[in-house]
């Protein structure tokens, strides 16, 4: 086959429309093959094409009239020296680090290994059968797509809700959805979809991982998979097993495509879940897929002392090396193809304290938020951290740079504690429903680099929060050893489902709580998708590897969870509509412009404002707070004062009812109940001055300041 020289630039596979580019990374090698394959069923390339021309540790060739859909991968020669860092084998197929779609999953099999499996030296021994049949293969694929208007909705954080979703799991159940694409892309699109999320009022889906990701070998083996996704390999492509349509790994990019088109046009933000911080290749005992046989040293962080072991902050056997330039160019090429090419409005970092390691510790100065910062495409998107590894020194919430959100643990923490009814965190719960200004002030930063949470992808469900006080994981077949213990979880009386009327009221009540809560509070929330559906996985608080109807979304709701699906609408409704819940800046706890009352106030029973002594007293389990909704220092978009309505929030975490003083307000001015959760549903009724409201045990009330006049106005309209 005739080639020519190519560019080292851009790296990956590039159609022109007359041949493809082909360009890879590797410092080390000493020879690298390009391999082409016939067909995913092939068993061995049908050609192989060396690549003769290096520059800047890029190796490159153009090979003219390939097209779209060709399958390919790469042999890298080099030293198979593991102790000294090298693990090349060219006996090995390699794939494309930017590879834009998979022709072929990984098939396990022992030749997918660099060593030989079963040898007393380990991966110290040599592997020489080939593994072309086995080998993950990536596939040419054209960008072309006709976007239209397609634009961005760059919802202001103060008003965002983001709704934490599976890509397969939400629909896979779904019986609006065409069967064929469900569990896909595609039927994230289709309108039953998209008008149940336009009615539950979310402004953004944060996709669990969609990047191309390996089902581990042991799980493979049980009879199970790695549902969740969190195994990276291809850091480009999208996941082929969320393919809806049946055409192939370019209909793939297109279904997700469409999927991110669809849901612009009705002004909801795609967000990523991603994983930069390690690869699905594992420890120094993994398989060799991709970045550990192209150049296992630059890509991978290893033991100075000892190269042969891997530096693990993840807990999943490797760290990449984001000292390493090209490893950064990596993830940059990678978050930047996402969002001009996939048209995502945003990136969730797993484990991003990880990213943050340039020797040791964490450094939030480190190259890796350096250039993000700098980039003129990736600094104006969404950034979340998850603001924690496994390594030392690695939980580091509150500590990341201006630009950046995190997922606040403390305050899921502190909100479960409330509730479960344990003292001493009142004073805490202040502060996280103020916005947390402790952990995100001092810095510059503003309320919403506060992602606020109660449950998530990890740990339990919503209803299982109230359902379960221990985990019972026995499914993941690792004998219950697996997932947290540290749940701050109450089951209300009983261990999982019960027929008892008073527990049931009870733990209907709690989501109300959590619920009314998490959209109460200063910060930005995020909802895990199905929590308002009642979904529970049985107490199984680490579900990654259940694809299966344990971890997909049940769709067929009862009276009970239909009432309690109405209640987070009503309660996200609020949310939307109260501007003093969407603060751009933090309260100051003092009067401004003259007033005579605080921003925000913390009150006790009494009606009076909070003293040192009701902050320290470890029984104190009720608290109500102010807001002044006329003393919002912020302007609209065209300049205007934003004025709102002063609410007033009223929680109590013990099972005793509290009568509760209201706050006097003005002459012309009463309180308006907006809802209780001690009710199952309620409409908004004023509230008599004078009158000590009767707050019930483990209950939240809302009330807001409403003017005489609108209560004449609403009697003159109906009468």
């Amino acid at each position: 086959m005739k080639t020519q020289p190519g560019e080292p630039y851009p790296l990956g596979a590039t159609w022109n429309g007359i041949g493809v580019n082909f360009a890879i990374f590797s410092e080390h090698a000493e020879k690298v093959e390009l391999c082409l394959f016939d067909s995913a069923s092939s068993k061995k390339e049908s050609q192989r094409i060396p690549l003769l021309e290096r520059t800047d540790m890029a190796w490159h060739v153009f090979v003219p009239d390939i097209l779209p859909g060709q399958l390919y991968g790469y042999r890298v020669h080099g030293p198979y020296k593991p102790q000294e860092g090298h693990r090349f084998n060219p006996h090995k197929v390699m794939l494309d680090p930017y590879a834009k779609a998979i022709g072929r999953n990984i098939q396990w099999a022992p030749e997918m290994f660099g060593y030989k499996i079963g040898d007393p030296k380990q991966d110290l021994s040599f592997d020489e059968r080939d593994n072309a049949e086995f080998a993950p293969l990536a596939v040419v694929v054209d960008p072309a797509f006709t976007w239209g208007v397609d634009r961005s909705p760059k919802i202001p954080w103060n008003k965002s809700i983001i709704y934490e979703m599976h890509p397969k799991g939400f629909t896979q159940l779904h019986l609006d959805v065409p069967e064929p694409l469900r569990g896909t892309y595609a039927g994230l699109s289709t309108q039953p979809v998209i008008r149940y999320l336009k009615e539950l009022g979310i402004t953004a889906v944060e996709l669990m991982p969609v990047y191309q990701h390996s089902n581990d070998q042991h799980l493979v083996e049980k009879g199970l998979s790695n549902y969740w996704g969190y195994n990276t390999y291809a850091f480009f492509a999208p996941e082929i097993g969320y393919d809806g349509r049946g055409g192939g790994p370019e209909n793939v990019v297109r279904d997700f495509k469409r999927m991110v088109r669809t849901l612009h046009a009705e002004d909801i933000e795609v967000i990523l879940d991603v994983v930069y911080n390690h690869t699905a290749e594992g420890n120094h005992l993994g398989p060799t897929i991709s970045l550990k046989g192209i150049d296992n040293q630059a890509y991978y962080r290893v033991m100075a002392d000892n190269p042969r072991y891997y530096m693990d902050y993840t807990g999943c056997g490797n760290t990449l090396n984001m000292r390493h330039p090209r490893v950064l160019q990596f993830i940059m090429d990678s978050l930047r193809y996402w969002v001009t090419e996939m048209h995502v409005d945003g990136f969730r970092f797993d484990l991003a304290s990880a990213l943050a390691r340039e020797l040791h510790e964490v450094d939030k100065l480190g190259a890796f938020f350096d250039i993000i910062h700098q980039d003129p495409v990736l600094s104006q998107v969404k950034l979340i951290a998850e603001p924690w590894d496994l390594g030392e020194g690695g939980y580091q919430v509150g500590n990341f740079p201006i630009g950046w959100t995190e997922w606040n643990g403390k305050y899921r923490d502190t909100v479960r504690r409330f509730w479960k009814g344990d003292g001493g965190v009142t004073s805490e719960l202040a502060t996280r429903l103020a916005g947390s200004s402790d952990l995100y002030e001092r810095n510059g930063r503003r309320p919403y680099a506060s992602i606020n949470f109660v449950t998530c992808h990890d740990g339990f469900t919503l209803q299982d929060l109230v359902s379960y006080n221990s985990k019972h994981n026995e499914a993941n077949g690792e004998n219950n050893q697996d997932g947290s213990d540290n749940n701050i979880s109450w089951n209300g009386g009983a261990e999982g489902p019960t027929d008892d009327p008073v527990i049931k009221t009870l733990r209907e009540r709690q989501k109300r709580n959590f619920i009314a809560t998490l959209l109460l509070s200063q910060g930005v929330p995020m909802i895990r998708g199905g929590d308002e559906l009642s979904q529970t996985q049985d107490g199984n608080n680490n579900a990654y590897c259940q694809d299966n109807p344990i971890s997909w979304i049940h769709w067929d709701l009862n009276s009970e969870q239909k009432k309690f699906l109405e209640f987070v609408k009503q309660i996200i409704q609020i949310r939307h509509q109260q501007p003093v819940l969407q603060r751009h800046t933090f309260f100051q706890g003092r009067s401004l412009r003259g007033k005579d009352v605080k921003d925000i106030t913390f009150l006790d029973p009494s009606g009076n404002e909070m003293t040192d002594q009701s902050w320290a007293a470890d029984f104190v389990r009720c608290l109500g707070i102010r807001l002044a909704g006329d003393m919002i220092e912020e302007q609209d978009e065209k300049g205007n004062r934003i004025v709102g309505d002063t609410l007033l929030i009223l929680l109590n975490g013990h099972f005793e009812a509290i009568q509760f003083t209201l706050p006097a307000l003005p002459p012309y001015q009463s309180w308006q109940l907006l809802l209780d959760t001690s009710e199952v549903a309620m409409r908004p009724h004023p509230i008599r001055r004078g009158v000590r409201f009767e707050l019930k045990g483990r209950s939240t009330a809302l009330f807001r300041a409403r003017r005489d006049s609108e209560r004449r106005g609403s009697s003159r309209s109906n009468g």
